[in-house]
């Protein structure tokens, strides 16, 4: 289950020595509360609980063009993807840059991640842990601009043969 998963990703001090904690690293801050400092995680931690979970059948999509997030989707297998919670473009002043220790990274407070499960040529269908139901529909065009803007990040995996 979820807390399951929260409980094993790998997890980074949201601020340590006046440094910022890095997303690509692990979860920065507290997972589990808002009345402690906490932010999100990107891909690459992600795909490494996936591949615990999954060894050989989890897939780093991060970087690939829509058309093979719709093929993964397609063949039945779902997709994390990371977005943002308005599923729009934002503007640009939404964005802050943090020094890490590796490095500067580019990051929103109204990042987020969601499961895409579905689609068609008006709208996606995700899976959205904010909210009560399900299937949640979001117009494709402004989920696709989004997640593009958040560096194209969504990680998946293969089936096995039959």
């Amino acid at each position: 289950d979820k807390m399951t998963l929260a409980n094993e990703i790998k997890k980074v001090d949201f601020i340590d020595d006046g440094v910022r904690g890095n997303p690509n690293e692990g979860f920065v801050g507290n997972i589990y509360t808002f009345s402690e400092s906490g932010y999100a995680v990107y891909h690459g931690p992600l795909f490494q609980l996936a591949e615990k979970y999954l060894p050989n059948k989890a897939v780093d999509l991060t970087g690939k063009n829509i058309e093979e997030i719709y093929k993964s989707v397609k063949a039945g297998q779902p997709v994390v993807m990371i977005t943002n919670a308005t599923f729009v473009p934002l503007d640009e002043d939404e964005f802050t840059t943090w020094e890490t220790n590796s490095g500067d990274v580019s990051i929103t407070y109204n990042e987020h991640c969601v499961v895409l499960i579905g689609y068609d040529q008006e709208s996606v269908y995700i899976r959205d842990p904010l909210e009560d139901s399900l299937d949640v529909k979001v117009p494709r065009e402004t989920f696709e601009q989004a997640w593009v803007q958040m560096g194209s990040q969504a990680i998946s995996y293969v089936k096995s043969a039959k």
